[in-house]
């Protein structure tokens, strides 16, 4: 797990940026994006045919002018954390208040950077490379979080993904003026807490749409 680099822009498919974003990379001299999505959930209209990102909810952890960064969290793959502790060299010794993290599934987050760790958690101890979203959720890139996990000592709750998701400059904005996207302020209830199959219809809601009845006509919130 280690930091990432500056996105390029893919003409590909949506939010597949080859490389993504440095925590860090944008100054005040660079200004920031208008339409600041961070702390955000993507929600893929229907519209939205890409293998990747179709039925996708992403967690959105930065945006501005250079570029945006998310995590799909709602796209698991075979592998679990214990499998992946167990790759990376730790043993999970304690499980933080009796939660059973090792059968917890990895997300695929996205088609960047597919080999590496993004790991979304509650806020608790610090990181070696470590971005604070929101007052309840950060991202972190660094193996430590792992090991603290193992150890016992880690968040509680927690979503770890292989890969992530990057949009350029201006691409995340140029998707959704073309209504590739719903968006609404994310819920860490959704992230964290509900079984993964319901969080597309739990986000959907947050917008006030029952799902039964989303036809894929254009919005944001």
């Amino acid at each position: 797990m280690v930091k990432s680099s500056k996105p390029r822009k893919s003409r590909s498919s949506p939010g597949a940026s080859r490389e993504t974003s440095d925590f860090s990379k944008f100054s005040d001299e660079e200004g920031v994006s208008e339409l600041n999505l961070s702390n955000h959930f993507l929600i893929a209209m229907p519209t939205m045919l890409d293998p990747v990102f179709g039925g996708s909810v992403v967690y959105l952890c930065e945006h501005n002018a250079g570029g945006a960064l998310g995590v799909i969290i709602n796209k698991p793959t075979d592998m679990t954390i214990g499998v992946l502790l167990d790759r990376i060299d730790l043993t999970l010794e304690i499980a933080p208040d009796g939660v059973p993290l090792d059968h917890k599934p990895i997300m695929f987050g996205g088609p960047v950077q597919i080999e590496r760790g993004f790991v979304l958690h509650t806020p608790i101890g610090q990181f070696s490379s470590m971005m604070m979203v929101s007052d309840d959720i950060v991202l972190t890139t660094s193996k430590d979080v792992l090991e603290a996990v193992a150890h016992g000592n880690g968040p509680a709750r927690i979503l770890v993904s292989l890969g992530c998701s990057g949009w350029s400059a201006g691409q995340l904005e140029q998707e959704i003026a073309r209504n590739g996207w719903l968006t609404v302020r994310a819920d860490p209830r959704i992230v964290f807490d509900l079984p993964i199959e319901e969080r597309f219809d739990a986000a959907m809601r947050l917008l006030g749409i029952d799902p039964m009845m989303f036809t894929g006509e254009a919005g944001h919130a």
